[in-house]
């Protein structure tokens, strides 16, 4: 029935167009996580990194602060100041010559420093001297906004720092407090408050200040106040959260407990278009509370006239101010309307929070690109299956004969799977029609190789029939399928081959090797007692596997370059073979590359030996990089003995068996693979592998999830290729 019935061709593109699908919403998903995992690393690294930042400077300051006001000279001239009697007018013509001396020590000091003023508290929250001038108006008392710190400082007799304030928060309006005449502007200025106005109010400002204070002790270590030191944030506390950001769009930014940007937007002329910030000269810090909009302020055509007060705080601040540190990493809107990611925590150590936000946009472009390339190529599919149905409707029909061949019966075997591909054909896993029993047939399909090399082929497969081992690879069957193609089948194996073993689990000890070695020597004994040679021993085709309750059973493997050594004299010599080499460059013995007729079963041995000290070390006999430099090697350099490239034991008995194999006189090496086999079984370790240990690791290693995958005769996974060389073409 199945042969009868033919899915329409155009169905197949639509199938895969649904895999698709299927594979893009799980990958979407897969890649969602991962892309959230490290958006989260990255966002919680970023705002540590500021955090640490700010606290290093804070220290900084703190220490710098406590060292000017722990100085003899300035505690000294800070007492005498502190124990001078209050002004008795409101302003004071004649400079006290304590502070002149202060503002004369503290200048060249504080401009070495970068600090912008320093001032002297006194314990009654009064101004008493400033940096800036001697002559000054009387006693100034501090911002209501600041005596709760200073407060702090006096109780705890430790540094404080001040957070960015404006400056005419400092200015009130008291009565009898003004000098005749009101302030000059320039001396307002470089005190740092604006001049008031009638009305009361004073004037917003660009300027923004913080201030670093320490206590001051008098002889009998009692604070009678506190020096405090002026900073401008724009040259340290703005710029150390814009040190550390995330991408392109990515900002750290300072908040009170208010939701008010106390550090500068890296948005700000992005402020101004929008109609955030008023006036031309105002910036970001200490004029924008960080509300939510409601909308994307950028994608409006016009300002916003709109009353933002009203709205909640963003959801960052919002959740930082409630005390809580957060990570968040689903869009929500920022100050400017725009969807973002990002992390922030409250700092009740310094009384403000923090916050480090990226452009949702730009933190999830990699998950658009992959929805993109996914919903294209499903696209493309559709357009593909459309146009395969009208051209199925003409006149449009193509054999595809590897897809034909997996869905008809191929003499007794029902091809199921592809397990591999080779150069010059094609396994599948297949069933016998009447035996029921898994097998590997392998198809040489036409366009992969010359009908010479198919005759050549189809030669060696008719001689490896003849071996029976149970160490050799069993071939059960072989012929042509009615295109013509040449298949053969040989028994289906699980377990994995010599070179996977050692990429997974290295060298291995010498017993094992021994216990291989032997089961290798059996079956090439055989095939030399018919006259076959190998010729291609390598770890890709030797197999190990656990069957028939046998744990550890070697299969040798792809007798595809297997030859007759006695062939009669009258049979013609083909010209081809005595020009050419073919076979692994690792593995080859000096006498095949010197030129293949002169091989025979002791080039096996050469090549089991180069086998073996593989499996001990991990490693090739010799160190080279190209075709030529490996062959270079194999006719004139010596190896050097195994022992001395591994730390695991070797038998001085092995390794000497070992180092015979690999002479390059064939007459130096054993005289035969049972010869070889002989003296295997008698070396000291020949015992250390019995059957319980074999068991063992055969139990362990079928539990791994790795062996839950069937490796198959036709591994291809092997870097070790077979390589063809003219010798004819070398020696012109």
């Amino acid at each position: 029935m199945l042969g009868r019935y033919k899915l329409p061709l155009w169905i197949l593109p639509l199938g895969i167009a649904a895999l698709v699908a299927v594979l893009g919403w799980w990958g979407n998903g897969r890649l969602r996580e991962t892309i959230e995992g490290q958006l989260r690393a990255q966002l919680t690294a970023t705002l540590n990194a500021n955090v640490t930042a700010l606290g290093i400077w804070t220290t900084n300051q703190t220490r710098l602060a406590t060292s000017l006001a722990e100085d003899p000279t300035v505690r000294e001239l800070a007492n005498n100041i502190f124990q001078s009697p209050p002004p008795r007018h409101e302003f004071r013509q004649l400079p006290a010559p304590h502070l002149e001396q202060f503002v004369k020590d503290f200048r060249p000091r504080l401009a070495q420093l970068g600090y912008e003023t320093a001032q002297l508290v006194n314990t009654n929250f009064m101004v008493v001297a400033n940096s800036l001038r001697a002559q000054t108006f009387g006693n100034v008392e501090l911002s209501d906004a600041h005596t709760n710190k200073f407060a702090e400082l006096f109780a705890s007799d430790q540094p404080v720092i001040i957070t960015p304030f404006k400056p005419e928060m400092l200015v009130q309006r008291r009565a009898g407090r003004f000098p005749p005449g009101g302030f000059r502007t320039n001396d307002v200025r470089r005190l740092n408050r604006p001049p008031l106005q009638n009305t009361g109010r004073a004037r917003r400002g660009d300027v923004t200040l913080m201030q670093v204070a320490a206590p001051i002790h008098d002889a009998a270590k009692n604070v009678v106040g506190a020096l405090a030191l002026i900073i401008n944030p724009d040259k340290e506390f703005s710029r150390i959260l814009s040190v550390a950001r995330s991408g392109d769009s990515g900002e750290t930014y300072a908040f009170d407990q208010t939701g008010l940007l106390i550090s500068h937007s890296r948005f700000d002329p992005e402020l101004h278009q929008l109609g955030l910030l008023d006036a031309s000269n105002t910036t970001s810090a200490l004029n924008l509370r960080l509300h939510d909009p409601g909308v994307d302020l950028t994608k409006l055509s016009l300002r916003t006239n709109a009353d933002l007060t009203t709205q909640p705080l963003m959801p960052l601040v919002a959740r930082a101010v409630d005390g809580e540190d957060v990570v968040e990493v689903e869009p929500a809107r920022d100050y400017r309307g725009v969807p973002v990611v990002g992390a922030s925590c409250w700092l009740p150590q310094f009384g403000f929070g923090v916050a480090t936000q990226i452009d949702a946009d730009e933190a999830y472009r990699p998950l658009r690109v992959l929805q993109t390339v996914f919903v294209v190529l499903v696209l493309f599919l559709l357009l593909c299956a459309t146009a395969m149905f009208v051209l199925a409707n003409l006149t449009w029909r193509k054999r595809l004969s590897e897809a034909e061949l997996k869905l008809k019966q191929l003499g007794q075997y029902t091809l199921e799977e592809k397990i591999g591909e080779g150069g010059m054909g094609v396994v599948y896993r297949a069933r016998h029609a009447l035996m029921r029993r898994d097998t590997a047939v392998k198809l040489l399909l036409p366009d992969r190789a010359d009908p010479a090399a198919i005759a050549r082929f189809e030669k060696e497969v008719c001689l490896t029939c003849q071996l029976t081992h149970p160490n050799t690879i069993q071939v059960y069957d072989y012929g042509h399928t009615p295109d013509g193609i040449f298949y053969y089948a040989m028994e289906y194996l699980r377990g994995l081959n010599l070179h996977d073993l050692i990429a997974r689990y290295g060298p291995q000890p010498q017993a094992r090797v021994i216990h291989i070695l032997v089961q290798i020597c059996d079956s090439l004994a055989e095939a030399h007692a018919l006259g076959l040679i190998h010729r291609d021993i390598k770890p890709g085709n030797i197999f190990l596997t656990h069957r028939g309750g046998i744990a550890d059973c070697v299969k040798v493997l792809d007798f595809g370059l297997v030859r007759e050594f006695r062939a009669p004299e009258s049979e013609a010599i083909d010209s081809e073979a005595e020009t050419v080499i073919e076979g692994t460059p690792w593995f080859m013995p000096p006498e095949a590359i010197q030129g293949s007729a002169q091989v025979d079963p002791r080039s096996d041995l050469y090549s089991l030996g180069a086998l073996g000290y593989f499996l001990l070390t991990g490693q090739y006999i010799f160190d080279a990089e190209t075709v030529g430099e490996i062959h270079e090697q194999q006719l004139h350099a010596e190896p050097i003995p195994p022992s001395r490239r591994t730390e695991q034991p070797i038998g001085a008995d092995l390794e000497q068996i070992i180092l015979r194999c690999l002479a390059k006189d064939p007459s130096a090496r054993p005289a035969s693979a049972k010869q070889l086999h002989d003296e295997l079984i008698i070396c000291a370790a020949a015992t250390d592998w019995p059957a319980t240990v074999r068991a063992a690791w055969w139990h362990a290693y079928e539990r791994e999830p790795a062996a839950a995958v069937d490796t198959t005769v036709e591994d291809a996974s092997t870097p070790m290729v077979t390589v063809r060389i003219n010798l004819a073409d070398r020696m012109e």
